[in-house]
């Protein structure tokens, strides 16, 4: 592709026409630039969203030897820019509160790195009301271009908080495919996650009638299919490979933009994530959240496609709230934390009647309508691995045991509705949790 950022530019400057909404799209970005080299343009890309001076770059010591120490020397001329290197970043509250003195005196910060850089960037300077850019240095995941910052609380649970988004946001596609190859196959597992999350949305939508749009999936739809078709090239490095993880991961990043949520990339998939996020403890073996949500996507394809085959609904019954149990495994603060969500998408009583006969109105309407969604487990199985991604919780290397309680209980988490909570308030979650350890 010779313009990596076609459609995103139309998008950035407001040009694009949502079908969906009858209104010009608007996403909260002032430039962004992919291209396959962007060596000695550092300075003018900065200087076109207005950071011109008093500059501080922050890193980690990983992070500004891919890309910060040139970043560094092209500001040698204006001596405008300090360096803060962090050491061993954390996305939490405490240390975003201590990175917000560093930086509180500087007109403007430069976040180089992906995730954690990022994230505690992002949140960091939206409570100092300062504004920030970001240069990519691997296709990790889609949070360059999300407003909002994954962060451990106080309690220790992790969510996604309300942030903002930088005013640049640029990639060097050459210093992200020489990233090691694990960090694209970690992105490439936040962007196999479209279908089951679609479909898990679509499903809240018609049982429920949350909200749903389709311009989100719209914007990418091209795109994925030329990303899938070279999954196998991202863990060689290969430069077209890599550009369309990149427009992949910011398409789906900027769709949240027109909801104003992240359901469009985030349900049943990402809440077993988090949950190996925020329980594991010392038996998390270390895992990027993109590597989890590959495999976690996996096991919310079989469990759709389980339930999908059958003619009739499940009929679900009162969802139970075990506060005691969740206590056991959460601690008190995080586990009433999750039940006055978890308690806002409960069945009992006539909520309980009116689900189920709502479900049996539209399940056929409902399998049909998913089937454009679909991509089959086999052919995402075969993708994952082919980027270079585990496919399995014991690929994960996580236990056995932990992985059964992410997908029995990760729903208990949020207030996000999938066909977690169609199974499990079905009676059906826990038997197919074992089944499931048997896919390794």
């Amino acid at each position: 592709m010779d313009n990596w950022t076609e459609l995103i530019d139309d998008l950035v400057a407001g040009r694009w026409f949502n079908q969906e909404t009858q209104e010009m799209a608007k996403v909260p970005f002032e430039s962004i630039v992919i291209k396959k080299n962007l060596a000695g343009i550092e300075v003018d890309l900065l200087a076109d969203v207005g950071f011109n001076k008093n500059l501080v770059m922050v890193c980690d010591q990983t992070t500004y030897e891919a890309l910060g120490r040139r970043i560094k020397e092209a500001f040698k001329a204006t001596g405008e820019l300090d360096v803060l290197v962090l050491e061993s970043p954390h996305a939490d509250l405490r240390y975003v509160e201590d990175l917000r003195k560093k930086i509180a005196t500087y007109d403007g910060v430069v976040a180089v790195g992906s995730g954690t850089i990022n994230d505690v960037c992002k949140h960091s300077t939206m409570l100092n009301g300062q504004r920030y850019a970001v240069f990519a240095t691997a296709g990790s995941m889609n949070g360059y271009t999300s407003t909002t910052a994954s962060m451990r609380l106080d309690s220790g649970l992790k969510i996604s908080l309300p942030s903002h988004a930088p005013a640049g946001f640029f990639v060097d596609l050459e210093v992200s495919a020489e990233a090691p190859a694990y960090l694209a196959a970690s992105g490439f597992g936040d962007c196999l996650c479209r279908s089951v999350a679609q479909v898990d949305w679509w499903l809240s939508h018609r049982l429920l009638g949350s909200l749903y749009l389709q311009s989100p999936y719209t914007i990418q739809e091209k795109d994925e299919p030329e990303l899938n078709s070279r999954a196998g090239n991202l863990a060689i490095g290969d430069i077209e490979a890599t550009g369309y993880l990149h427009r992949v991961l910011t398409l789906g990043g900027l769709g949240v933009s027109f909801s104003g949520v992240s359901n469009s990339g985030s349900m049943g998939e990402h809440q077993i994530s988090h949950y190996l996020d925020c329980f594991a403890g010392d038996r998390h073996p270390g895992t990027l959240h993109g590597q989890q949500v590959g495999v976690a996507s996996l096991t919310m394809a079989r469990l759709q496609s389980k339930l999908l085959r059958s003619d009739k609904p499940p009929t679900l019954k009162s969802t139970i709230i075990d506060l005691p149990d969740m206590e056991r495994r959460m601690g008190k603060e995080i586990a009433k934390q999750c039940r006055d969500e978890f308690v806002k998408k409960s069945f009992e009583g006539a909520s309980l009647e009116q689900a189920n006969e709502r479900l049996q109105e539209i399940w056929t309407e409902l399998k049909a309508e998913v089937q454009p969604f679909l991509i089959s487990v086999d052919e995402m199985e075969e993708m994952l691995k082919s980027s270079g991604g585990p496919v399995n919780y014991k690929q994960l290397g996580v236990d056995a045991d932990l992985y059964r309680d992410a997908i029995v209980h990760c729903r208990e988490m949020r207030n996000r509705f999938s066909f977690l909570d169609i199974a499990a308030d079905a009676g059906l979650l826990e038997d197919f949790a074992s089944e499931e350890m048997n896919c390794a």
